[in-house]
């Protein structure tokens, strides 16, 4: 054992433990989720550290052989080494100080091991002094938070793109499929099945665009803000080169912001995001039920969609095979939305120079941008990717529909169009088969008129036949 101590007082650590005694009184306080930080977030805090102790070096304020020394501990936590030892509840009060002193206690005595001296030994590499030199919790934290929400950002707007590349690629698969368009989740006009999965792609691509945007008020950080904004502590030099040399280590464009007060006490831009994600979930929700409307069934329901079998779906009734897939980015978007509320509720309970609710946002944020990742690669690999189109059933809706005879107005008129309507209704006659025995059109002239090219285009249907024949009036 041995005994490390605070202003508070006196408290004994296991030797092997690299945390010091903050983080134990913090491991003591906070018994919330029981869940670990975010490994990326550990690592951006490091990253920030590492810059902190380059900077220092650079202005001459911090001993070489120290902040060197600091600079190796806190690239060991960089490459995922000693992550173990960040035993903080994500959430917890003080506004993050308990993740600060977590961080700075392991590297510190990371790096007093380094020099070959004992863990514990602060008068020669403190986590305050040395590791937090020029630092507060209230710029140090944030930093890392954004610079973690950018990294794991990324991987969200690849998924998305990943996603919407899938759904081009069906979107050309099925483009020939003419199908019954739904509104109201009542029969409609035809469309082709490629162009709904086109549209998804579209949907997708502005989500993963959204994000992005919302991902550029992140590279704004208040390195240097110190306690409120105004810098007591950090030179300005000192300030410019944190920020320069944390571009590089995390490999993003960070500027300083403009207004150091504004950007300590105001968390406007992780409502961004979070919202960002919200609206993005919201869209890959219409697109889940879209395909679970679709593969209903299949005996009994719509069975437009054949989607992967991916396990049986009940304990009870053999041959059931259930949308799971869809069903889990469902669930998983719905948890994305309920997050929002709590980065919501968060942002909004600022006060004064600082917003101690950060701890909150950053573990909803982060959770929302895993999740998201995790249920859209699984959506786009064991879902659409192997997707299939029922071709049969596509038309077998399509002939039955009512809906095909508002494409054949301008060739037979609204009053005829209407009898035949009311016909298909009431005798269960597919459209078709009422014209052409009413001869109001041929089999040629329907096949032209109903073909994919031509209902599912803007114009008239069959306009070259208008041509041909005559004015509506005249076929009257």
């Amino acid at each position: 054992m041995r005994y490390e101590h605070d202003f508070l007082g006196e408290m004994s650590l296991p030797d092997n433990v690299y945390y010091g005694v903050q983080t134990l009184r913090a491991m003591e306080n906070f018994k919330i989720t029981r869940q670990k930080l975010d490994p990326v977030f550990i690592q951006a805090l490091a990253m920030v550290k590492k810059a902190a102790a380059k900077a220092n070096i650079a202005t001459g304020r911090l001993d070489k052989t120290v902040g060197r020394t600091i600079v190796a501990a806190a690239d060991e936590v960089i490459d995922g080494k000693l992550h173990d030892q960040f035993c903080v509840d994500p959430i917890q009060g003080g506004a993050g100080t308990s993740f600060n002193m977590n961080m700075n206690e392991v590297l510190a005595n990371r790096a007093l091991e380094l020099i070959g001296d004992v863990k514990g030994n602060y008068e020669r590499i403190s986590p305050n002094n040395h590791v937090n030199m020029a630092q507060s919790t209230n710029d140090a934290f944030p930093t890392a938070v954004k610079v973690c929400a950018i990294r794991k950002g990324g991987l969200l707007i690849t998924a998305l793109s990943n996603l919407s590349a899938a759904l081009d690629k069906k979107s050309r698969e099925f483009n020939s499929i003419l199908k019954m368009g739904r509104t109201h989740l009542q029969d409609a006009v035809p469309i082709t099945l490629g162009q709904e999965f086109a549209a998804y792609a579209a949907s997708v691509r502005r989500g993963a665009g959204r994000i992005d945007h919302a991902l550029l008020s992140l590279r704004k950080v208040n390195m240097g803000a110190t306690a409120v904004g105004t810098g007591l502590n950090a030179e300005p030099e000192y300030i410019r080169e944190v920020v320069k040399q944390l571009s590089q280590i995390a490999g993003a464009p960070l500027t300083t912001a403009e207004n150091l007060v504004d950007a300590t006490n105001s968390t406007d831009a992780f409502a961004d995001i979070s919202g960002a994600m919200k609206i993005t979930a919201l869209s890959l929700i219409k697109i889940a039920n879209d395909f679970r409307l679709m593969a209903s069934g299949p005996r009994c329901g719509i069975n437009e969609l054949l989607l992967p079998a991916r396990q049986p779906g009940s304990s009870i009734m053999p041959g059931k095979v259930n949308p799971v897939i869809p069903e889990v980015l469902n669930q998983t978007c719905y948890q994305v939305i309920g997050n929002d509320l709590a980065v919501t509720l968060g942002v909004e309970n600022g006060q004064f120079e600082l917003n101690v609710m950060e701890p909150v946002m950053a573990f909803n944020i982060f959770n929302s941008m895993t999740y998201l990742t995790n249920a859209v690669d699984t959506f786009n690999k064991l879902c659409v990717q192997n997707v299939q189109a029922n071709t049969a059933q596509c038309q077998d809706w399509l002939e039955g529909s009512v809906g095909i005879v508002t494409a054949l107005l301008p060739h037979i008129g609204y009053e005829n169009a209407s009898l035949i309507a009311k016909e298909a209704y009431n005798t269960g006659k597919p459209v078709r088969q009422i014209i052409l025995s009413q001869g109001l059109l041929t089999k040629e002239d329907l096949d032209v008129i109903l073909s994919p090219e031509e209902m599912t285009q803007p114009g008239i249907a069959g306009k070259s036949l208008l041509q041909e024949k005559g004015p509506l009036a005249q076929l009257a």
